[in-house]
């Protein structure tokens, strides 16, 4: 008979498979980067199941849901858990509370020959462990802030550094009004849940991790309190590149590279983009005043027309470094005059890059 588990470090450390059997919309709201949902209850048979418990108790309950286990509603979940425990000979199962849901799966797995341990505590005890370890690895990690303004090439350099943690990957976003990607940003606990994970497994080794230093929001993922204290209180490093740096780096990746993102859309990949842009634009017409704005927004029209009709971002370029000027860079600052922490390196983005290799 399989061993059950309540050794959550090692269920992460080892990305080890996780079928979760919790309702999908439980699954929405947060889970962990190596679970798969696969419900014994969906979501209205949750609902039913749940507004029985609480009208005549756990028997009653359990009866309905046994009622509404049709036999296609059992073929079908076991052929989906067999597949999944056929693809995923580690896998473990959990559900909210390591309870009832899991001792079922667990008890229809078995009588179908196969043997899958459960998660004791479930969910609510893997997010609380992850809690705790994100709480232990701030307080004890030796971080290090990568900072620059905006365009420096932050996340290039903690992508190269040998010990990171990526924000930005994590929250599939790149920070700015400007930073979307290809994929859909996580739910706030799953990104929570990332973090914590990915520290986890840098605790596992020795010296410094690297982190890009963030505003409390990466898109619409925020930044645990924990995790912000300890990067205030942090040691920087500084990249100093010149605004036109700066902004020939930024249009590469927001418009160049950012193309390809819109290579399926129908009005064609330059205007999709372009209203794209126009629209991150619009997100900070307030700080940037109704004429600055107006400004702004019709050079950007401008840029736009030049990539569809020529293939060109030149003209992209003085808008970013007017952009950077007016609004980015004294934003910047005006945060980096709150952090007056110990600083290991200032260079440009070629120094800095040597000094992660040799110097830290």
């Amino acid at each position: 008979m399989c061993q059950n588990t309540a050794d959550y470090r090692q269920l992460f450390l080892d990305d080890t498979p996780l079928m979760d059997v919790r309702a999908p919309v439980e699954f929405a709201r947060g889970a962990f980067p190596q679970a798969r949902n696969l419900p014994l209850l969906d979501d209205r048979q949750r609902e039913l199941v749940g507004t029985e418990y609480r009208r005549a108790g756990q028997a009653a309950a359990v009866a309905l849901g046994w009622k509404l286990a049709t036999e296609e509603v059992l073929a079908q979940r076991l052929a989906q858990w067999r597949a999944f425990a056929a693809r995923h000979r580690a896998a473990h199962l959990y559900c909210f509370r390591g309870g009832l849901r899991s001792r079922t799966a667990q008890q229809l797995l078995r009588q179908s020959g196969i043997e899958m341990p459960l998660v004791k505590g479930g969910y609510k005890a893997m997010r609380a462990f992850l809690l705790q370890q994100l709480e232990a690895h701030c307080a004890g990690l030796p971080l290090v802030v990568i900072g620059g303004h905006t365009g420096s090439g932050k996340t290039d350099l903690i992508r190269r550094a040998g010990r990171a943690l990526d924000l930005e990957g994590i929250a599939h976003h790149r920070g700015s009004s400007f930073g979307r990607t290809r994929h859909a940003q996580p739910a706030q606990i799953d990104f929570e849940n990332r973090v914590s994970i990915d520290l986890l497994k840098l605790a596992q080794g020795r010296g410094p991790v690297f982190v890009e230093d963030e505003s409390r929001l990466i898109g619409r993922c925020a930044l645990p309190p924990v995790l912000q204290q300890a990067m205030a209180a942090a040691p920087r490093v500084l990249v100093l590149e010149s605004v036109e740096k700066r902004a020939r780096r930024i249009v590469r990746d927001y418009v160049a590279d950012a193309l390809e993102r819109f290579a399926d859309a129908d009005q064609g990949p330059e205007l999709a983009l372009g209203e794209e842009l126009r629209e991150s634009l619009g997100r900070i017409r307030k700080r940037l005043g109704d004429l600055r704005h107006r400004q702004l927004d019709a050079q950007l029209q401008d840029a736009n027309r030049e990539l569809r009709e020529n293939g060109t971002t030149e003209a992209f370029i003085p808008l970013v470094m007017a952009l950077l000027t007016d609004y980015y860079d004294g934003a910047y600052d005006y945060l980096m005059q709150k952090r007056p922490g110990e600083i290991l390196f200032r260079g440009d983005f070629d120094e800095v890059a040597q000094w992660l290799v040799t110097g830290s």
